[in-house]
């Protein structure tokens, strides 16, 4: 391929890897907030499903293309190991922990049947920590991210993420109230 195409591939891939990420995210706050409104909730169960697999899949095109690309010179060790890499070592390694997040997430969704409801959950709640690490790694890996995603609106997505997380948390551990308590009130 040409000179920059591997350099193009990458960025295009991680960048839509985010996003895919992002509006996967929101799928999942949609229905553990059991707010998918006129949207019927096994539709967005299985475009929530949808989105994350495209997000390894494209994950794995940024992965391969970085690897690719001569620019950098990224090895293989490079991005699966972290603190390995020597360009931008810790905007990497935030990339690297982001793509482990996600496939344990995905795995853990695949394995869902065999897996308790609470270690299920416990490892799906892992996806807070999957969006503020490749938020992170976008914002401070490369600077054509900035061109292509401002800065702005990577920060005003992940707060409107920890927002609706933060609601989510005070909506579960409220204490619940019987409907007979509430006809009272």
């Amino acid at each position: 391929m040409g000179g920059q195409t591997w350099w193009y591939v990458a960025r295009a891939g991680g960048l839509v890897a985010w996003l895919l990420l992002l509006a996967s995210t929101v799928c999942g706050l949609l229905l553990a907030t059991r707010r998918t409104g006129a949207l019927n909730a096994g539709w967005v169960l299985g475009l929530h499903r949808y989105l994350g697999a495209l997000a390894i899949a494209f994950t794995g095109v940024h992965v391969v293309a970085i690897v690719s690309d001569g620019f950098v010179s990224f090895g293989w060790t490079d991005v699966i190991v972290p603190m390995t890499a020597t360009w931008h070592p810790l905007a990497v390694t935030l990339g690297v922990i982001g793509m482990y997040l996600l496939v344990a997430v995905e795995i853990s969704s695949i394995f869902r049947e065999h897996l308790s409801l609470r270690v299920w959950r416990a490892i799906h709640l892992l996806s807070y920590a999957l969006f503020g690490v490749t938020s992170i790694h976008a914002l401070t890996a490369g600077t054509e991210a900035r061109d292509l995603v401002s800065d702005d609106a990577v920060i005003v997505a992940g707060a409107c993420v920890v927002f609706v997380a933060v609601l989510l948390l005070v909506w579960r551990s409220a204490p619940r109230r019987r409907a007979s308590e509430r006809s009272l009130a």
